[in-house]
């Protein structure tokens, strides 16, 4: 998280202030609540006010990404890499959506290797990314109403972001090829 966080400064460059501040709390959140993960992680609310708060952080990110790949008419590495990133983030804010509906109830999705919170993170950034990516093994799977609504808005989420990307990328190649 803390790579993330670090790496995450470039996108808000030249932003302004109220964006700094609020870049700069999420960051700062998402740095002292892991930290403080052995001394209030037992806490029954405390790895959904996590998960919560790093969906925020990760939201926040995205739509900085998306703000971005709108803006320039032209394509070059940065617009690929940054298609890529917004990508990587809506895997992201899934993971955490559904780690934090998970440790409300811990029966919203099946088979789950609850041994420890090592596990259950990497369960759900799998399920996530077969979410995302629309493959959908079957694995694990949703189990109460709530959970399956929101895993079948990810899905669609990102089927829109794959449509809406590759739209922004031709339009980008096309004006960029009539110069």
């Amino acid at each position: 998280m803390l790579v993330i966080g670090v790496a995450s400064i470039g996108v808000f460059m030249e932003k302004g202030r109220s964006k700094n501040i609020i870049k700069n709390s999420l960051l700062a959140l998402a740095i002292i609540l892991p930290i403080s993960i052995p001394v209030v992680g037992h806490l029954q609310y405390f790895m959904t006010i996590l998960s919560a708060m790093y969906c925020l952080f990760f939201g926040f990110i995205l739509i900085e990404i998306l703000r971005y790949l709108v803006r320039p008419n032209y394509i070059d590495t940065d617009i690929i890499s940054a298609s890529a990133c917004g990508f990587f983030l809506l895997i992201e804010i899934a993971t955490f959506l559904f780690q934090a509906l998970y440790y409300l109830d811990n029966t919203a999705i099946k088979n789950i290797d609850a041994t420890q919170a090592a596990t259950i993170y990497m369960d759900l950034v799998y399920f996530s990314s077969i979410t995302v990516t629309t493959i959908g093994f079957g694995d694990i799977v949703p189990n109460s109403h709530g959970t399956k609504l929101i895993v079948a808005l990810f899905g669609v989420a990102s089927q829109f972001y794959t449509v809406v990307l590759i739209g922004i990328l031709i339009s980008k190649f096309v004006s960029q090829q009539e110069k």
